[in-house]
């Protein structure tokens, strides 16, 4: 069965499962209506199956999602009074369970939220890709070709379910997004397999040619299947007290290496492994240093990914925004890769930064390009100093990444996990500094109603001289001289009286950093990271 017949039958299972899922809810609320009228009048909590499931959301909802759902299940091709009708509802639905995400911390949102934004996500897409059938003209032979447009807005669709709203939901959710954009991806590529390396420019106005019509020429999109990342990089800082450097460890002697530390007080020091990712995919089959092959995992840079928009999350007029991933890397990562002729220069660029973030999550064909270092299933230390910084036991390491260009700044700070940060592409420097230390690195505290006690208001690049103190330096509670005031002197030198090690972290490198040590890491050129969080 051709990817697109697959992907069409894909939706109406979801658009059936979906409704037969909220027909039985409502009618599990209708045969309970007499007991949730009780438990109403006393004022009891709704029966905690209705708040693990869509009647979390109420019974009006679940009956407009149910409706949409019967609809696009017995659709083969909406007209487009009923499409444009059916996509208005399904945006009122979106848009209604997004709101609720602003009353709650994300990890108190009720999951019934999540679900509904995941599933009406779910309708939208399947109604989108049958109304993108109508515009193809071949689609009555099984496939169908999807242009710049159509393959943003589906993608969009999913992405927003993923990034926003977890993908939540057993039955369909982040599983059913994943093969759904796999045979999305199959269908893309099938058809315009040259597009698979391209960066996405944004659109133009087409040109005309001397007649009128559009011009026949094709787009000039930027072929780079043979560049890598630039190197460049525009400062880096000396390492003055080097972390120890050696080939991997055996998960036996990793193990003996933590539980027998030199210093019992402080625990295991950080540690650099300088060959324990030379066989990962991204490092030899899949380059990920080279920007065509990922854009040929991301829908030609269609995908969307959230990022960082400032130097530091500490800086004033730091931001988040969601951008695709061309975007990320045409006009933020390596400006060398646009044909924009009238880009600015990089003084004059924001720094954008995809940090933390569970990108390989969210792209599993990304995820399959690297491997969870046995080091990972070894049984590390408590903290050394606090153990109430010490977390549930994890199943499996918690891994984020880190993309960026030069420059970009993760301010000192400490984690309640032990860390192993690979670096994939490019370079970064590394600065830690150990839990003993704790009171000299004086943590921020609540801001704005955010903890940030994990994070210094000490400026390390500030401090040292290699960039502008931070605007807001002023409100941080900074050692005072005698006479009450900030001695900027007196911090540099008190800050210099703290020992620390520190390193450049190159291409294939794994830093081991244990819990609790304080850390400011900075970009010095184009940079993929990865970390695995465990313990």
């Amino acid at each position: 069965m051709a990817a697109y017949q697959q992907l069409l039958q894909l939706g109406r299972d979801a658009a059936s499962h979906i409704r037969e899922e909220c027909d039985d809810l409502l009618a599990c609320a209708a045969a309970d209506a007499d007991a949730a009228a009780d438990a109403a009048a006393n004022a009891d909590p709704i029966p905690q199956r209705h708040q693990s499931s869509l009647l979390g959301c109420g019974s009006a909802l679940v009956s407009l999602l149910s409706r949409q759902a019967s609809l696009l299940a017995r659709l083969d091709s909406p007209d487009t009074s009923t499409g444009d009708l059916l996509m208005k509802r399904l945006e009122d639905i979106i848009s209604i369970s997004y709101s609720k995400f602003y009353c709650f911390l994300f990890k108190d949102l009720p999951l019934c939220w999540r679900q509904l934004y995941t599933d009406a996500s779910i309708l939208k897409f399947h109604s989108l890709i049958l109304r993108t059938a109508l515009d193809a003209a071949d689609s009555s032979q099984g496939t169908i070709v999807l242009n710049d447009d159509a393959i943003s807005e589906l993608v969009k669709t999913l992405d927003l379910a993923l990034i926003l709203a977890g993908a939540a939901g057993e039955q369909r959710g982040r599983v059913w997004i994943a093969k759904a954009l796999d045979l999305l991806h199959h269908v893309w590529t099938s058809t315009q397999p040259e597009r698979a390396g391209d960066i996405i420019r944004p659109a133009k106005r087409a040109k005309l040619n001397e007649q009128g019509h559009d011009d026949p020429s094709p787009p000039d999109d930027l072929r780079c299947s043979t560049v890598s990342f630039s190197d460049s990089q525009p400062f880096t800082p000396p390492v003055e007290r080097p972390i120890p450097r050696r080939p991997a460890m055996s998960v036996e002697a990793f193990q003996s290496y933590m539980d027998r530390p030199s210093d019992s007080t402080l625990g295991p020091e950080p540690l650099i492994f300088t060959d324990l990712v030379e066989e990962w995919p991204a490092r030899t089959t899949n380059p990920w240093h080279k920007p065509s092959y990922l854009l040929s995992k991301t829908f030609g840079g269609h995908r969307l990914v959230p990022v960082e928009i400032g130097r530091s999350y500490v800086d004033e007029g730091w931001g988040q925004k969601l951008i695709t991933f061309g975007t990320l890397l045409r006009e933020y990562i390596d400006s060398s890769l646009s044909p924009d002729t009238n880009q600015s220069s990089p003084a004059d660029r924001q720094i954008a930064y995809l940090a933390q973030h569970p990108l390989l999550t969210q792209l599993p064909a990304l995820r399959n390009d690297i491997l969870v270092p046995d080091l990972c299933y070894t049984s590390p230390p408590p903290h050394p100093t606090d153990s109430s910084k010490d977390q549930p036991e994890v199943d499996e390491p918690m891994l984020n990444a880190w993309f960026g260009p030069p420059g970009t700044i993760t301010p000192l700070h400490n984690d309640p996990y032990h860390n192993l940060l690979v670096q994939v592409v490019g370079c970064k420097y590394v600065r830690l500094y150990s839990p003993l230390h704790n009171e000299q690195m004086q943590a921020r505290g609540k801001e704005d109603g955010v903890e940030m006690g994990n994070t210094s208001s000490l400026d390390v690049g500030a401090l040292e001289g290699w960039d502008q103190p931070a605007q807001d330096q002023q409100q941080l509670q900074l050692p005072l001289s005698p006479d009450g005031q900030v001695s900027e002197e007196r911090i540099r030198q008190a800050f210099k009286d703290v020992p620390y090690v520190d390193c450049i972290l190159n291409p294939g490198d794994t830093l081991y950093i244990p819990i609790g040590w304080w850390h400011y890491v900075r970009g010095l050129s184009v940079s993929f990271s990865v970390s695995f969080w465990w313990n």
